[in-house]
């Protein structure tokens, strides 16, 4: 009896273990491929509980991914059309679509699929840089750039069982000594610019200040020949006045001039002047009551004056000058 149960238990452990052996998951992310003798006799995509032989030397499982997959080249360094060198970094999107040919062609490896991707992608980067400008991967056809790469890829890897899903440039740059260089064409392109641009403010400057001057000139000049000519109207006018008033009393006025001749000349000056008595300079000063008299416009004495007397200072004596 004790025999049949330890029989009995060593059956169930052992259809307990083939049953495990032979019982394999796949998840959402996964697809397997199930090898017999290392060959592929089935494909295995959707998820779920599967099955195969229980021996391990019959039927083996390689679980493939199956969900998107990146890689990133970096510091790769490309020359553009205009023979310069820049460093470019690159990521890659890819899914394995096919198990079997990715069996097949690289052993079923991620890093030797990487490996050989990264190779090609090498080789394309550089035939797309090659045929434009540095520019060119800083402005909209970027993205064009990024198909193109990808378009160059598809063929090859699709012999992989990969399809490459897309291809970002992640940096275009510049080489330091390259960037040095160009630091120095763009700062004499902006000194060049900024020269050209102070040169036409001076002259712009110049022509606004030549302007400027004359107008001053024109306005300065049209002022004094209003000015001159206000002058002439005014000493016309002058003229006018004071000969009307000398036609009506010629007397009083050539009383009055001399007068002013007198002020002129003998007041608060210095200058000593030696001059006759009976002298035409003091001519109404020979009066036989020792003044002068002017008659007015209707034959009446205007101004009785003294020697000495001037119609501003009034009548008071004082003796002719006499000569020194």
């Amino acid at each position: 009896m004790r025999r049949a149960t330890v029989i009995l238990l060593v059956v169930v452990v052992v259809a307990a273990a083939l049953l495990y052996s032979s019982i394999f998951i796949v998840n959402e992310r996964q697809q397997a491929l199930v090898l017999r003798f290392g060959e592929i006799t089935r494909v295995i995509r959707e998820p779920g509980i599967n099955f195969k032989i229980p021996t391990a030397f019959v039927e083996t499982v390689q679980i493939i991914e199956d969900r998107l997959l990146n890689f990133e080249l970096e510091d790769l360094r490309v020359q553009v059309r205009d023979g310069r060198r820049y460093i470019v970094s690159a990521l890659v999107v890819f899914k394995i679509v096919d198990p079997r040919a990715f069996r097949e062609n690289v052993s079923g490896s991620l890093n030797i699929a990487q490996e050989n991707m990264r190779t090609r992608l090498d080789a394309a980067l550089r035939r797309v840089y090659g045929g434009r400008s540095f520019e060119a991967a800083l402005s909209e056809q970027r993205a064009e750039m990024m198909v193109e790469v990808r378009n160059q890829l598809q063929p090859l890897t699709q012999e992989l069982g990969i399809d490459i899903s897309d291809v970002r440039i992640k940096r275009t740059d510049l080489l330091p000594e390259v960037s040095q260089q160009t630091f120095e064409r763009m700062r004499a392109e902006r000194l060049a610019e900024a020269a050209q641009l102070r040169a036409r403010g001076t002259e712009l400057a110049a022509r606004i200040r030549a302007e400027a001057d004359r107008e001053a000139v024109v306005t300065v000049a049209e002022a004094e020949r209003e000015a001159e000519i206000l002058r002439g109207q005014g000493d016309a006018d002058r003229s006018r006045i004071f000969a009307d008033a000398y036609q009506l009393n010629p007397g009083f006025f050539e009383f009055y001039r001399s007068m002013i001749a007198y002020r002129t000349a003998l007041e608060g000056s210095e200058t000593t002047l030696v001059l006759s008595p009976d002298s035409d300079f003091f001519r109404f000063f020979g009066d036989s009551r020792g003044g002068g008299a002017v008659s007015g416009p209707a034959g009446g004495s205007v101004l009785d004056l003294r020697p000495g007397e001037t119609p501003e200072s009034g009548a008071e004596p004082e003796a002719a000058p006499t000569t020194q």
